[in-house]
């Protein structure tokens, strides 16, 4: 187990690919900033890979003061047990307080492994991230600046915030787009500081043969405007009107959980606290009932409508403007009007 380092930094996982960074790391750098400030040290940036030296840069320019840069052959590719050693000696060299991670499949992997070789405490799939002074159960006394990790509980009925007052470094990760991202500054300087480690063979225990990379062909967290539908939608064929509806407006289509269980639409279009979680300018919400997991999601939406047929349904608390009634019959009267005045 590590020493507290109260005059630690607070790091964040860069995750990239190929040499681009991924957006949740990108979001990170601006919440660490924001940590960092409140406890008056700097941001640090671990970011291995293979010949991804101009990412420093950017890293820089999104908040961070020191870039620990790890290049090497081994690490062109992401395997779970050189990238956990690196960056385990790296947390065991320079003791930062705070470790952040994306909370993507590859942050999923990679904490819990890096949490268990340091003996640190980590929570999973954070929503927001604060500093605070709490008081200590078992010395009586209060514990200055502690991380508090926020998260759903309890299939999202409530909200958790976890506090690590004695297996540090404190070390979460953050679910993508939850946070807003921060404004570049290209003006910005910062140290990028080289760091090498011998990497054993018995450490690259997967050989990557062949990769396939899937191109996204959807991005819910970039549209300005989605159209989103839930069990109301009733079947996958009336999952066409949504289409259609965001094809007039210029949108993206979205679903509750409870539309991708009940098979109307593949699990890349979930928006909720299971899915992605969506800020757009327009928020149209088809048949949904407003379960806290979807609100979780979407909430933060600049303008909700809601169109359902039960006058009482949750989503109504949150919405903007509601429309009571049948969505077979509304949204083809919306189409019209889009296209009228088109």
């Amino acid at each position: 187990m590590l020493e507290k380092n109260p005059n630690g930094e607070v790091w964040i996982f860069a995750e990239q690919e190929n040499g681009k960074l991924q957006d949740v790391t990108l979001e990170l750098c601006g919440k660490a900033r924001e940590l960092a400030d409140t406890l008056g040290v700097p941001v640090g940036a671990v970011l291995p890979g293979y010949k991804i030296a101009d990412a420093a840069q950017t890293l820089i320019a999104y908040g961070v003061d020191h870039v620990y840069l790890i290049n090497d052959p081994k690490l062109e590719f992401f395997t779970s047990s050189p990238y956990a050693f690196v960056m385990t000696e790296m947390i065991k060299k320079y003791r930062p307080q705070i470790v952040l991670y994306g909370a993507t499949s590859l942050g999923r992997d990679l904490a819990p492994r890096i949490a268990s070789a340091t003996r640190s405490g980590m929570t999973a799939d954070c929503t927001d991230l604060q500093i605070s002074d709490v008081p200590n159960t078992k010395t009586k006394e209060v514990d200055k600046n502690l991380l508090l990790q926020i998260r759903p509980a309890f299939g999202g009925n409530i909200i958790a915030t976890i506090v690590n007052s004695e297996h540090w470094p404190q070390m979460a990760t953050v679910r993508e787009g939850v946070i807003p991202m921060k404004g570049a500054n290209p003006n910005r300087t910062g140290k990028v500081i080289e760091e090498s480690f011998v990497i054993d063979d018995a450490l690259m225990m997967v050989e990557i043969i062949k990769r396939h990379v899937e191109p996204r062909t959807l991005n819910l967290k970039g549209a300005r405007i989605i159209v989103a539908g839930g069990a109301g939608v009733g079947s996958r064929e009336n999952f066409n009107l949504l289409f259609e509806l965001a094809g007039v407006l210029g949108g993206a289509v979205g679903a509750s959980r409870a539309a991708v269980d009940g098979g109307f639409i593949g699990h890349e279009y979930q928006i909720g606290q299971t899915g992605t979680t969506v800020r757009p300018a327009l928020y149209i919400a088809c048949g949904i009932s407003g379960a806290v997991q979807h609100r979780a999601g979407m909430e933060e939406s600049a303008k909700i409508i809601a169109i359902n047929s039960d006058p009482d349904a949750p989503i109504f608390s949150i919405a903007h403007y509601g429309i009571v009634g049948d969505l077979n019959d509304i949204i083809p009267m919306m189409i019209r009007a889009f296209r009228e005045r088109a």
